[in-house]
């Protein structure tokens, strides 16, 4: 049995930056992660101008990773087409880049980290290893993104979730510069161009869509192909679909118990069609670790509910975007409004976390 302070459980943008921040101000935390190396994720890719700010303020460079600019915003339902400047400028970056990235940023502040270590379970200051080991924290930083740890589940999370599909596409030209979305009955598919060249495809959808199409990504692209066929010309050489299952978007952790600090995913979860997780997660990481650094343990239920208050507004508005954009009817209308100058820079100033 170890006794360590702080713990930080999950590597990725939320439990990385947490890492830094605490690093910067003096602490000696320990991370865990339970995959033995950086991968990408269903959610991820898009970098908004809260995100690269929080980036620069731990230290790191998105474009010397080889971001990729993104200056505008193509919006498609069905034959209907809009074209707008986002109101800054925004990056497309692989996870698995930015996740490693990070880590190595983090080992580089002294900051121990051990890879390929899964947590069974949590009960109160102890995290239970599946290697059988138990670690003892006064205080724990929760960073598992959407995955729930046993022992420390999510509270009052809504019955509506989705399903989230990510694959990769071949290059393709015109799309650089852009973040492109496709707006479809129960869901939405954004397309964005990340550094190694190839296309970040990211997909949201109600489960049940999925199973009427046969229960697999390429079935339900087979099925999409008339509803949207500017997508299905896009999506004809995916290829390695993952998956991750009951997205509760438009959750927020508002409450938690002293010395359990949520963030990520685990803090606020925001409809990815208008919002920025990534940024959420690097806003909560340094925000758990200034408020560690300023009150210990006992600043976690504080902090918890001053970061659910942040992220109110944001999230209310994308789950006000998400829910018009999975309606075709709605979706059609919506275009309409977002035509107008000004107004799809407004929804996107509206949905940032801020860094």
């Amino acid at each position: 049995m170890r006794r360590t302070d702080p713990l930080i459980v999950g590597g990725g943008p939320a439990g990385s930056a947490a890492a830094i921040a605490l690093a910067l101000g003096g602490a000696s935390p320990l991370l865990i992660e339970r995959h033995a190396e950086p991968r990408d994720t269903v959610c991820g890719g898009f970098l908004g101008w809260d995100a690269l700010a929080a980036l620069q303020r731990l230290g790191m460079d998105p474009w010397a990773l080889g971001a990729q600019p993104i200056r505008s915003v193509r919006i498609i339902a069905g034959h209907r087409v809009i074209e707008r400047p986002l109101p800054a400028l925004a990056a497309g970056l692989s996870r698995h880049t930015l996740d490693r990235a990070l880590l190595e940023r983090t080992a580089a502040l002294g900051v121990e980290i051990r890879r390929g270590v899964a947590v069974r379970r949590i009960e109160g200051d102890m995290l239970h290893l599946a290697d059988s080991q138990t670690l003892i924290a006064e205080a724990i930083f929760l960073a598992t993104g959407k995955h729930a740890l046993r022992g420390s589940p999510r509270e009052d999370v809504p019955r509506e979730t989705r399903l989230g599909l990510r694959s990769t596409l071949p290059d393709c030209p015109d799309l650089a510069g852009w973040i492109e979305l496709h707006l479809i009955d129960g869901g939405y598919v954004g397309l964005l161009r990340q550094e190694d060249g190839r296309i970040n495809l990211s997909l949201s959808i109600a489960a049940d869509r999925l199973s009427r199409a046969g229960g697999t990504p390429d079935a339900l692209m087979t099925m999409l192909a008339d509803e949207a066929p500017r997508l299905a010309e896009r999506v004809g050489g995916a290829a390695d679909w993952t998956a991750v299952a009951a997205v509760p978007y438009g959750w927020r952790a508002r409450t938690t118990a002293p010395g359990l600090f949520r963030l990520g995913d685990q803090a606020a979860v925001i409809a990815s069609v208008v919002g920025d997780g990534i940024a959420i997660a690097l806003a909560s990481g340094r925000a758990a670790a200034g408020a560690w650094l300023q009150g210990g343990a006992a600043a976690a239920p504080a902090f918890q509910r001053g970061f659910a208050a942040r992220a109110h507004r944001p999230i209310a508005i994308a789950e006000l975007a998400r829910t018009a954009a999975e309606r075709p009817r709605i979706a059609a209308a919506v275009l309409a409004i977002l035509q107008i100058p000004g107004m799809v820079g407004a929804v996107a100033r509206l949905t940032r976390i801020g860094p």
